[in-house]
């Protein structure tokens, strides 16, 4: 999207999203905010294993800060956004599943229970963090037959191993629930309505 189709955008360059995320620049581009994107180059196992860190929320934050302060590096005159999200069931973390046996293990260990997102974002520029933000939303799966987790990865492919929790909710994952608490952006995995908050209030965006 060019900058001047956003009569709202009123920065001199889209926003660099540091993900290659397609549902985060939908969510962008549908709120007609100009995004090009770059993923970030950063090992992120290896920056939370260095960290020490546990927190699901703090994890998520660290991961969204290293990507914006990566990407930022290389754009020194951008605006950069980095997000992450990760997905905690009781003090059990889960990362994006390597096959179809993970992701069906997953959706196994998911099913009849309750679960947390924290999505985390990061605005930065000039190497430093201008704004910082994490939500969470609360996601209750229903009991799922075994016939039920093989007819849901048998329909969605690949796309079970883009996401941790192998699903999308805003597809054919949605099926899977019961009961959703928590913003829709959140479950996406970028809280929309901070960030657009930030960019209103530091000019970024028409106020």
């Amino acid at each position: 999207m060019a900058v001047g189709s956003s009569s709202l955008w009123h920065a001199p360059a889209p926003l660099l999203l540091a993900s290659k995320s397609s549902a985060r620049r939908r969510v962008l581009e549908a709120a007609a905010i100009p995004v090009e994107t770059e993923a970030a180059d950063i090992d992120e196992r290896a920056i939370e294993t260095q960290s020490g860190l546990t927190d699901p929320a703090a994890v998520a934050m660290l991961l969204a800060r290293s990507k914006a302060l990566a990407a930022a590096a290389h754009h020194p005159a951008r605006l950069v956004l980095g997000a992450d999200q990760t997905l905690a069931l009781g003090e059990r973390r889960f990362s994006k599943p390597a096959d179809r046996a993970a992701a069906a293990a997953q959706l196994r260990a998911l099913g009849g229970r309750s679960h947390h997102l924290h999505s985390a974002i990061c605005l930065a520029s000039e190497g430093r963090v201008l704004f910082a933000h994490c939500s969470v939303a609360t996601l209750t799966m229903r009991a799922l037959s075994e016939d039920m987790i093989d007819t849901y990865l048998d329909m969605v492919g690949p796309d079970a191993l883009t996401s941790v929790g192998a699903y999308q909710i805003e597809g054919a994952g949605i099926h899977l629930f019961e009961r959703v608490e928590g913003d829709h952006f959140t479950i996406l995995g970028l809280p929309l309505l901070p960030l657009l908050d930030h960019l209103r209030r530091e000019g970024w965006l028409v106020a």
